[in-house]
């Protein structure tokens, strides 16, 4: 019998998620079945049911915007999306209870050490303080970085995700604030979604100037506004989000199966397709 996985979403076709896990089953030789499934807030769960009463019905990814409805429905969560208040992973375990996961912050630090954008006792510029940068939070300071400082447009929604893990290492600020910084950055991560639409966040251009590495969580066929803004200043080491998708399917496919896909290729492949 097949295992069977899906990805759920709203929009969903435009999803990446299967031709990846697809690729890292043929890599791996893993006999898998990997689709895409639209939902709307008033089905998911519902969805979820009829998905999981079949029994080869595995596990499934969940994107925008079900991620907190998930972890909702999941019998367990982990530290990671307890932390971050929402699922992008659902793991069927043995005893027939259900999971909840997130992958996004080991996604990412995956894809920053595969990149040598970090090392331990870095100073880390997070830019945004909403659900990506949330979830990330743990992950990065994972890496032990000498700083980890969350700059968000109001103050108060960054100082609030860095009291959910108080430690002297991790601090928050304004935008505004950031022409206060003596000490430049080694990276920089913005987690905003202001390249989506083309927009920049609001910090001084001597942050990004003086910065070591520069990472855009968005990604598309070409650099984002913000990846394009930081070479325009001088910045010559920077990244987009490609790897970070390709990071946190690669993590949601080691959950399922136990087994570790190589993602150089994966990356790659996307990449000439974009």
């Amino acid at each position: 019998m097949t295992d069977k996985f899906l990805v759920y979403g709203n929009p969903i076709a435009q999803s990446k998620s299967p031709k990846i896990h697809q690729m890292f089953a043929k890599q791996t030789q893993q006999n898998i079945e990997y689709d895409r499934q639209l939902a709307t807030i008033e089905n998911f769960k519902d969805s979820l049911n009829s998905f999981f009463a079949d029994e080869a019905a595995k596990g499934c990814n969940v994107t925008a915007p079900f991620k907190e409805q998930a972890a909702q429905w999941v019998n367990q969560l982990s530290s990671g999306a307890k932390l971050a208040g929402a699922v992008n992973t659902i793991i069927r375990q043995s005893d027939g209870t259900f999971l909840g996961d997130t992958t996004d912050g080991p996604g990412i630090v995956q894809d920053l050490l595969r990149l040598n954008a970090v090392k331990k006792g870095a100073r880390i510029l997070l830019l945004g303080a909403g659900g990506a940068a949330r979830g990330a939070l743990q992950s990065l300071l994972a890496l032990e970085p000498e700083l980890l400082l969350v700059a968000n447009r109001t103050t108060s929604k960054a100082e609030l995700l860095a009291s959910l893990i108080p430690q002297p290492n991790l601090q928050a600020c304004g935008f505004d604030d950031l022409v206060d910084q003596n000490e430049p950055f080694d990276l920089i991560i913005n987690s905003t979604s202001a390249s989506l639409s083309g927009e920049l966040p609001p910090i001084p251009d001597e942050v990004i100037a003086n910065s070591g590495y520069v990472y855009d969580m968005s990604y598309s066929d070409k650099p984002t506004v913000f990846l394009k803004h930081a070479a325009s200043l001088g910045v010559t080491k920077y990244s987009d989000g490609l790897g970070m998708l390709v990071g946190q399917a690669a993590e949601s496919f080691y959950l399922w199966r136990g087994v570790r896909p190589e993602v150089e290729a994966v990356i790659e492949a996307l990449r000439a397709e974009l």
